[in-house]
C-alpha cells in the first residue's frame, strides 16, 4: 500500500512523463511520416502499406523514445515541485531521499520493463513485419496492376511495361516492351528500350530481389537526340525491379535489427553483436536516466529551470553519444565497445547516486553542537 505521499509524488511524475512522451510520439510520428512518404513518392514503398508500415515503425522507436521521456518527465515533475517550494517543504517536514527514491523507482520499474519487451522483442518484430510487408506489396505491385495490352508504370514511376499476353497467374508475359530511363547526375537521362518475345518474373531466393527475366529480345540505349545508340541481341536478359530508383545505401540496411533476439545471442557476426548490446542497453537506460534525473531536478525556488534543463540535455547527449560509440566498436570487431558501454551505464548510475546523497545529505553548522 503506497503512502499519501508517495501517491502524490508519483502521480507528478507520471503526468510529467505521460506529457513529455506525447510531445516526444508527435515528433516521432512526423518524422516517421516524412520519411514514409518520401519513399512513397520515390515509388520505394506502395501507398497502400503507407499507414500500416507508419504504424510498425513507430512501435518500433518506442524502444527509444521511452526513457528519454521519463528522464524529462521526472526532470519536469521534481522541478515544479522544486519551484513551488513543495519539496523544501517535504524535506523539512522529515521526508529523507527515500521519499524522493522510491516514487521514481516505481515509475522507472515498470518503464524498464516495458521497454525492454519493446527492445527485445516488439521492437525487432515490428521491425520485421514492416519489412515483410513492404516486400510483399513491391513483389506484387506490377503483377497486381499489369494487364495485357496496357501500359503499365514500374515502380518509381521512371518507365512503364507493356505486355500483349499474360498468364493467369501474372508470372509469364508474351510479347514483352519496357522502357526505363535512368539519370546520371550533370548528364542528359538515358533511355533504354527493350523488347522481349517472353518474360516471367521471379524472385531471387537468396536476395529477395524481384527480377523480370526476359527471352529473345533486343535492348537499345541512349540518349534522346543523339545517333550513337546501343543494340544488344539477347537470348536472355534478367531485368532487376527491386533496384529500380533504390538507393544503394538502403542494400540490406536494419538487416540486425530486423532479428530476434534469440537469433542474435547465437550469431558472433558484430554487426549483430553490436545489436544485440544496444537492445540490451535500452532499457537498463531507463534506470540510469531516472537516476540521473533526481539531483538534476534540485533547484533552488528562484533559480531559473532552463540552466537545469539545459544542462540536462547535454548530459543525454554526452551519455547516448558514448552508447552509439560503443556500439560503433562492437560494429568495427572491438570487444572494447561493450565494455566502453557497460561502463558508462554504471558510472552514470553511480555518478547519479552519489551526487543526490551528496545533495540530501545532513547540513552541520561549523561550531554547532548537537
Amino acid at each position: 500500500m503506497l503512502r499519501i505521499l508517495d501517491r502524490y509524488l508519483l502521480q507528478e511524475l507520471t503526468f510529467g512523463t505521460l506529457g513529455s512522451a506525447a510531445l516526444l510520439l508527435v515528433v516521432t510520428i512526423g518524422g516517421t511520416l516524412s520519411d514514409v512518404l518520401s519513399k512513397v513518392a520515390a515509388g520505394r514503398y506502395p501507398a497502400s502499406v503507407m499507414f500500416p508500415v507508419l504504424g510498425l515503425r513507430v512501435l518500433d522507436a518506442l524502444s527509444a523514445l521511452l526513457p528519454v521521456a521519463l528522464f524529462l518527465g521526472v526532470l519536469l515533475g521534481l522541478a515544479r515541485l522544486y519551484r513551488d517550494s513543495e519539496m523544501h517543504v517535504l524535506s523539512a517536514s522529515g521526508m529523507g531521499p527515500s521519499g524522493l527514491l522510491r516514487p521514481a523507482l516505481l515509475l522507472a520499474v515498470p518503464v524498464t520493463i516495458v521497454v525492454g519487451v519493446i527492445s527485445l522483442w516488439l521492437g525487432p518484430w515490428s521491425a520485421a513485419a514492416s519489412q515483410a510487408m513492404v516486400d510483399s506489396a513491391n513483389r506484387s505491385v506490377i503483377a497486381a496492376g499489369l494487364e495485357a495490352g496496357r501500359f503499365t508504370e514500374l515502380p518509381g514511376g521512371n518507365g512503364v511495361i507493356y505486355t500483349q499476353e499474360l498468364s493467369p497467374d501474372g508470372q509469364r508475359l508474351t510479347r514483352v516492351f519496357v522502357a526505363s530511363e535512368r539519370v546520371h547526375p550533370g548528364t542528359a537521362p538515358e533511355v533504354n528500350l527493350v523488347t522481349a518475345a517472353h518474360g516471367r518474373m521471379f524472385i531471387d531466393p537468396q536476395s529477395g530481389d524481384r527480377f523480370l527475366a526476359l527471352s529473345d529480345g533486343h535492348r537499345y540505349s541512349g540518349v534522346l537526340g543523339q545517333s550513337n545508340w546501343r543494340l544488344l541481341d539477347y537470348r536472355r536478359n534478367d531485368l532487376s525491379l527491386s533496384s529500380i530508383n533504390a538507393s544503394v545505401d538502403d542494400a540490406g540496411a536494419g538487416a540486425p535489427h530486423e532479428q530476434t533476439t534469440l537469433t542474435l545471442l547465437r550469431s558472433q557476426v558484430p554487426a549483430d553483436r553490436a545489436e544485440l548490446a544496444w537492445r540490451i542497453a535500452a532499457p537498463l537506460s531507463v534506470l540510469v536516466l531516472a537516476l540521473l534525473a533526481l539531483p538534476l531536478a534540485r533547484q533552488n525556488p528562484r533559480e531559473p529551470f532552463y540552466g537545469r534543463l539545459l544542462l540536462a540535455v547535454l548530459a543525454y547527449l554526452v551519455f547516448a553519444n558514448v552508447l552509439g560509440i560503443g556500439r560503433a566498436e562492437i560494429m568495427a570487431g572491438r570487444s572494447a565497445g561493450a565494455w566502453l558501454m557497460a561502463l558508462i551505464e554504471i558510472a552514470v548510475a553511480a555518478f547519479a547516486l552519489l551526487w543526490f546523497r551528496r545533495q540530501n545529505r545532513e547540513r552541520h553548522v561549523r561550531g554547532a553542537r548537537a
